[in-house]
């Protein structure tokens, strides 16, 4: 009689349990019809609400019924395609990795689509949508399965969303490069990088169609294997589930909507990670939910509503002229980035804070030797990058030019030269200063400036003074530049101390951090000079470009005062980098130190953003080879990471302003390329 009790009140819920995700499921429908009813009124043109329904009817004004077909009705359909592909793509890729922060975003897909896009443009031949979305589907699935090789699947990890942000970043650097290199090949792939779901006519719809439909075909077809997956990969293989295939199967499916989304509308940031963490509360309450099978269209419905609510929200709040000129994809990202932030800062996090690599003892010696060669080398690059560049000069041009008796050709290309060396040098010397800093104070091997968020920031106050007041002087670029990073080091900072510094949260908050301030940053462009992409590239490119000894001031003060604190203080630093308890129990005052650094640290980064961009990844390089050719003593680490750090930034910036002469390449860019792989193998070592 129990077990029938039992087994009749269960009917009931399960009954409930449907008739309440029914309900929901209606509901969010209803939601996204009134989204699209309201978008399709939204508009430049005076064509409201009454004028759209007599287009709809057929009894409108030519005029009218020609911005609402030809207009507003397929960007509303964009939307809900593109919306509904991405929160398909999600859910399929975060069941598939058991990891609530995999997404298209964050898996490197959309990296490497438009990367693909790109390469494709540079050959100057244009190709019909079908072949773009192609193209853009092999660049999406192969950074997906370089991400997913290096750094498997295991259950709760957050290490796959690190490996995709890293070549991600990597991916980008490249395409941005190739943006800078060929302008006219690829006029308006930035603008397009940003999202946009503006549409002139149904042709794109209709054409992407199929591949969402078989997307989603496919998705529903292997939904049981999937959620057996859910179950571990010994309790699928013991239901006769294969693994491997299910797996590959999915990921294919999900970048093949992923790769529709991003032909159709560039890039929408974010929503293949919200949606489905918004299904998440639903499946709680709804057991229906929890099934694949029903979870993926209940995902495409929240990704929809998502798309069409910023569409919507963003005309709402601005004028129309405005509005227009603001990609949807800006909008969603700045809303993904603060959830990523968010999502990331409630995560249990196994990985705790430790010290940045083992124990090392190196005799005077090798100290001694290593600090000779890299001193040689910085002399030996200074002097290359003086000499070489679009014009080629000599030793005695240089001694003239000192002397007060070159020409006039020599003096202008050495006044505008030399400073850029100047830049590249302390840049790169602050930044592996920085970077030297903050992996002592967190314990953390990932930790960098530019991956923390920081270097982001001070770019994004930097780019506000500068695009707001244009006359700007140097001492007040770097004052709105630390101001920047001095924001986003309170948020990172903050909310990574209350956990200890883990080591994979404080990385992912940073992560968001810098993803909201790129977002940030573009939409600063687009609003103040839409025309301009090549300021908001040169800035997130790390250029030294058009940089004068004015510029460089603040950088060569700040850096000063800050080698001398470290100097002095190097003992604390080797402490702080040891663990919690040892500074204590001599007496170190460990929350005050930590933040002496870290605010030096910031301000680091700040006048190095200032003064050369946003570079990249020297923070964790120099700091990790300066370790691992001196052991961690700081009096040792300090004076190779700065030459480290400003041999790097020197050699970048020369190499981005002669191997392509007369055409240049940014510094960080260089630096990107180079420590994407770097930053990898940290993060593969780590996981070993």
């Amino acid at each position: 009689m129990a077990v029938t009790a039992t087994t009749a009140s269960a009917r009931p819920a399960t009954v409930a349990s449907r008739a309440g995700a029914a309900a929901v499921t209606t509901a969010l429908v209803l939601l996204v019809a009134a989204l699209a009813v309201v978008d399709i009124t939204q508009g430049t043109a005076a064509v409201g609400p009454a004028e759209v329904l007599k287009a709809l009817t057929g009894q409108a004004d030519p005029a009218d019924a020609s911005v609402v077909i030809a207009s507003r009705l397929p960007r509303m359909t964009a939307g809900l395609l593109v919306g509904a592909a991405l929160g398909m793509a999600g859910v399929a890729l975060q069941a598939v990795s058991r990891n609530v922060l995999a997404s298209p975003d964050t898996l490197a897909v959309n990296a490497g689509s438009y990367l693909a896009l790109g390469l494709a443009a540079v050959t100057g031949v244009s190709l019909p949508l079908l072949a773009s979305s192609g193209i853009a589907f092999a660049g999406g699935l192969a950074a997906a399965a370089v991400v997913l090789g290096l750094s498997g699947l295991g259950a709760g990890t957050v290490r796959l969303v690190l490996a995709g942000t890293a070549l991600a970043l990597g991916l980008t650097a490249v395409t941005e490069g190739l943006l800078l290199l060929f302008p006219r090949q690829t006029e308006g792939l930035y603008r397009w990088n940003q999202g946009n779901i503006g549409q002139n006519g149904f042709d794109g719809v209709v054409q992407m169609l199929p591949a969402a439909v078989v997307g989603l075909a496919g998705l529903l077809l292997i939904a049981r294997r999937v959620d057996a997956l859910a179950l571990g990969d010994d309790a699928a293989r013991g239901l006769g589930v294969p693994v491997r295939a299910t797996r590959v199967t999915a990921v294919v499916l999900a970048t093949l909507l992923s790769a529709a989304a991003v032909t159709l509308a560039g890039p929408i940031g974010f929503v293949g990670l919200c949606a489905p963490a918004l299904v998440r509360p639903l499946a709680r309450r709804f057991r229906g939910f929890l099934r694949l099978r029903t979870g993926v269209p209940v995902a495409g419905l929240v990704g929809a509503a998502l798309v069409l609510g910023a569409d919507v929200l963003l005309r709402t709040s601005v004028d129309p002229d405005t509005a227009v000129a603001v990609p949807t994809g800006v909008v969603t990202s700045l809303v993904g980035a603060a959830f990523l932030v968010v999502m990331a800062a409630r995560l249990r996090d196994t990985a705790q804070a430790a010290a940045p690599d083992t124990l090392r003892i190196r005799g005077r010696a090798v100290f001694l030797t290593t600090l000779t060669v890299l001193s040689i080398a910085l002399v030996g690059i200074t002097v290359a990058a003086v000499l070489l560049g679009d014009s080629k000069l000599l030793l005695g041009d240089v001694v003239n030019w000192a002397q007060g008796r070159a020409g006039r050709t020599v003096s202008f290309v050495l006044d505008t030269r030399t400073p850029r060396v100047f830049a590249a040098l302390l840049a790169g010397a602050a930044l592996a200063l920085a970077g030297t800093l903050v992996q002592a104070v967190t314990r953390n091997p990932l930790a960098e400036p530019a991956v923390l968020g920081v270097s982001g920031g001070g770019a994004l106050g930097a780019v506000v003074l500068v695009t707001t007041v244009p006359l700007a002087g140097a001492w007040s670029v770097a004052g709105a530049a630390f101001a920047g990073s001095a924001v986003t080091a309170v948020v990172v900072f903050g909310l990574a101390a209350r956990g200890g510094f883990q080591q994979n949260r404080l990385v992912l908050v940073g992560v968001g951090v810098a993803s909201g301030t790129t977002a940030l940053i573009s939409l600063l462009i687009v609003l103040t000079d839409p025309f301009n992409a090549g300021k908001a590239l040169t800035w997130l490119s790390g250029s030294t470009y058009g940089r004068t000894l004015p510029d460089v001031l603040p950088l060569a003060g700040v850096l000063a005062v800050a080698v001398a604190v470290a100097a002095v203080r190097h003992r604390e630093l080797d402490l702080v980098s040891l663990d919690e308890d040892t500074p204590r129990l001599l007496g170190l005052d460990l929350a005050r130190g930590r933040l002496g650094f870290l605010v030096l640290s910031v301000l680091l980064s700040a006048t190095a953003v200032a003064a050369a961009g946003t570079i990249g990844f020297v923070g964790l390089v120099a700091p990790h080879a300066a370790r691992a050719l001196v052991g961690r003593r700081h009096t040792r680490v300090l004076p190779v990471a700065l030459l480290l750090g400003a041999v790097l930034v020197c050699t970048a910036d020369l190499l981005g302003r002669t191997v392509i002469a007369p055409a240049q390449l940014g510094a960080g860019l260089m630096t990107a390329v180079i420590g994407t792989p770097y930053f990898l193998h940290v993060l593969m070592r780590g996981r070993r």
